[in-house]
């Protein structure tokens, strides 16, 4: 697997398609994927095997903020280490651009996801309710997690 950085709007699709299941509502759609690497404070990561694209980053800054948008991973690259170390790879480039602290939101019971997160030492700080409205109209919570980025700190 390779991460390239190039930020490609439709590799970052391909890996959307499979990635969120429309239940929960977390996907986004092409135009926000665009509107986002468009607005100049945003940066985005993928990952690559021999198949094409398995993975994904969505980030952006606001001052020494950042904000990690959206990780996805292709479910046949699960468990594999590709999100793991894409989160590796989304909070090395927000210290590369002075970011001290970074944010994430992520649907309460995600227990993957959370367990990623919390081995990279992000916090629960809070709760947004009905932050996600699934295919079916029902609505999900989101927790939001904070995590200190510092020169020291060095997540492996």
């Amino acid at each position: 697997m390779t991460m390239d950085g190039r930020v490609d709007p439709q590799a970052i699709m391909a890996v959307m398609a499979t990635a969120f299941a429309p239940t929960f509502g977390e996907a986004w759609s092409a135009a926000q994927v665009a509107g986002s690497l468009a607005s100049g404070t945003a940066w985005a990561d993928v990952a690559r095997d021999a198949g094409g694209p398995v993975g994904f980053t969505l980030c952006r800054q606001i001052g020494p903020e950042a904000e990690l948008l959206l990780i996805g991973v292709a479910p046949a690259a699960r468990r594999t280490g590709t999100g793991r170390r894409l989160l590796q790879g989304a909070i090395e480039e927000a210290r590369r651009r002075l970011v001290t602290t970074m944010f994430l939101e992520v649907r309460d019971g995600n227990t993957a996801a959370l367990a990623l997160y919390r081995s990279a030492e992000f916090a629960v700080i809070g709760r947004r309710r009905d932050y996600y409205r699934g295919s079916d109209g029902s609505r999900f919570d989101a927790l939001t997690l904070r995590r200190q980025i510092g020169d020291q700190d060095r997540w492996a």
